[in-house]
């Protein structure tokens, strides 16, 4: 095990840490049990600060913390797009989505398109999301949180992946099971400043590590210098070619990623997906809420430094002195056999290599905070979606509390012990985070027209929100299947993947208008009145909004 004594310690007593408070919340008044509202929205009582700390901690994972690091070595700053305009996206979903969702008392995001369409639209939306959750976004996390601690403790080969995959998901169930999403949002309070402080730390040592100076400022003035390309957020055809050949204007294409498929990718992701919003309408208020979403849009502006920045330097670390990745990358996993890139490994190779002993232990520990604050999201929004959308609406419409905090409970911890059966089995993904985002295109842009035709569209009818959900499909496979293997003929269209995902959003649009214009062309009884008052936002929001318009349009000046 290649980890000192110091290290271990410093690494149990922050799961010590966070198993006491996690269990602290979850304690039960003498006498009382938790009500659903309790376990699935902690009482609807989180202050802004917890939102907007648990809305990171539950974003911020291994997809992040290894994946986009490894998109950083082959992809560069550009990759930050995901996170600079996430939080330009956060203020959209505060100003406009959030204050719908709490005025309707939703408990999951099926149940709006329950109220806004149909039980059957929820029904297959909500089976959709439980196998999203449980065969993608759990294993995912799990394998790469394996995977990295697998690096960094023991050799690299595999030997601890299982252990770590069960160990990682055994510690998020032992407390998120238990105390429901208090628990959760509570114990992200702690995650998000360890995981934020660490990953600092982390990219410090690295810059340290540059040069001979050990200075951390011309570590990072030698990194720009070595490689400046790595550094523009707005890249050209052909300006990155990955280690492995690729062209990077491909799955980042110039412009689109402040005005195109980038906005499809990220309004999915913030505003409909459960496992985010969730802590969102479990806020004191709407007011609250809005502030949260703020407060996370302002962290949501440093994380490329913790997740894109540590990859960059571990890029330029194994380059030659022509500019050429070094034969030693390979040895090292960045290149995988036959050229296929490994880069995933980037920031475990950092950690284990040029972080101190006892900052190790530290920075171990942030990383594990990434991985299990989001398992205990995921594994909360998937008890949450199959008790209120699926057990309750189907099976037991007069379940009491108890049953269904109870079946809570049974549902995370077989959802958890799923992906960890199938976690090992994934085995070398590449660059994790580009997969993730480039597969789950496919049916993103689909269901975010739904939404967005539900929430502004009163004319929208259950048929063609059924039937734009069900062409999305075929549309974004069309874009799919010409890309991968039939560029070269004139039947299919060659895009990179985030103009795909605008064109099938905009064409599951215009398929949902058309159907509802044939179907009368009359506004739906329950369509969502809009109205002036309703988007009202306080001082403290517009302020906060403003300034981070500001810096957002700031760095990509400077980084253009």
């Amino acid at each position: 095990m290649d980890i000192s004594n110091i290290d271990l310690i410093v690494f149990i007593l922050y799961a010590i840490l966070i198993l006491g408070i996690g269990l602290y919340v979850s304690r039960e008044k003498k006498g009382q049990s938790k009500s659903a509202e309790d376990y699935f929205l902690a009482g609807k009582s989180l202050p802004w600060w917890a939102i907007g700390a648990s809305l990171i901690a539950a974003n911020i994972s291994a997809e992040q913390f290894i994946g986009m690091s490894g998109s950083g070595f082959a992809l560069g700053l550009a990759i930050a797009s995901y996170e600079w305009m996430a939080a330009i996206t956060l203020l959209v979903v505060g100003k406009f989505f959030l204050p719908i969702f709490i005025e309707k008392g939703l408990y999951t995001i099926p149940e709006f398109i329950e109220k806004r369409y149909s039980t059957n639209l929820k029904t297959i939306l909500a089976v959709f999301w439980i196998a999203l959750f449980v065969f993608v976004n759990l294993t995912t996390v799990l394998f790469l949180g394996g995977k990295a601690l697998d690096t960094i403790i023991g050799n690299g080969d595999g030997t601890i992946l299982i252990n770590s995959i069960i160990g990682l998901g055994f510690f998020a169930a032992a407390y998120s099971l238990w105390g429901g999403l208090a628990a959760v949002a509570w114990t992200d309070v702690v995650q998000v400043i360890l995981l934020i402080f660490g990953g600092l730390l982390m990219t410090y040592f690295a810059l340290t590590n540059v040069t001979d100076s050990g200075n951390f400022i011309e570590g990072l003035k030698y990194i720009y210098e070595k490689a400046p390309e790595r550094f523009s957020m707005i890249l050209s055809k052909g300006e990155i070619i990955t280690p492995n050949g690729r062209d990077a204007w491909n799955d980042l294409p110039g412009l689109a990623v402040l005005i195109g498929g980038m906005w499809v990718a990220n309004l999915y992701y913030w505003g409909f997906n459960q496992y985010i919003i969730q802590r969102t309408l479990a806020a004191k208020s709407l007011e609250e809420g809005q502030k949260g979403i703020a407060f996370a849009a302002f962290l949501k502006l440093i994380i490329p430094i913790i997740v894109v920045l540590p990859g960059i330097i571990a890029y330029v670390m194994n380059l030659d002195d022509s500019g050429t990745l070094t034969r030693q990358s390979i040895d090292q996993g960045f290149i995988g056999s036959g050229g296929n890139i490994a880069n995933d490994n980037a920031a475990p190779w950092l950690i284990k290599n040029f972080i101190p002993t006892g900052i190790k232990g530290l920075i171990l520990a942030a990383l594990s905070a990434a991985i299990v604050s989001s398992l205990a999201s995921m594994v909360n929004s998937t008890s949450t979606i199959f008790t209120m959308d699926i057990y309750k609406s189907m099976f037991n419409k007069n379940a009491s509390d108890k049953k269904m905090v109870s079946v809570g409970r049974l549902t995370g911890l077989i959802s958890l012990v799923i992906a960890m059966i199938i976690a090992p089995q994934l085995g070398n993904l590449g660059q994790v985070f580009q997969f993730i985002q480039e597969y789950t295109g496919v049916v993103s842009p689909g269901i975010l027209a739904v939404f967005l035709m539900g929430l502004f569209y009163k004319k929208a009818t259950n048929n063609a929100a059924i039937w734009g959900v069900v062409l999305s499909i075929p549309i974004a496979m069309y874009f799919k299947v010409g890309s991968n293997n039939w560029s070269d003929s004139n039947l299919f269209l060659d895009l990179p993947f985030m103009h795909q995902m605008m064109v099938t959003c905009i064409g599951t649009i215009l398929i949902i208008y058309i159907i509802s214009y044939i179907e009368g062309n009359k506004n739906n009884p329950k369509g969502i009145e809009i109205s002036k008052k309703l988007f009202e936002t306080s001082p403290v929001f517009n302020v906060s909004a403003i300034s981070i318009m500001l810096i957002t349009s700031f760095l990509y000046i400077i980084f253009w």
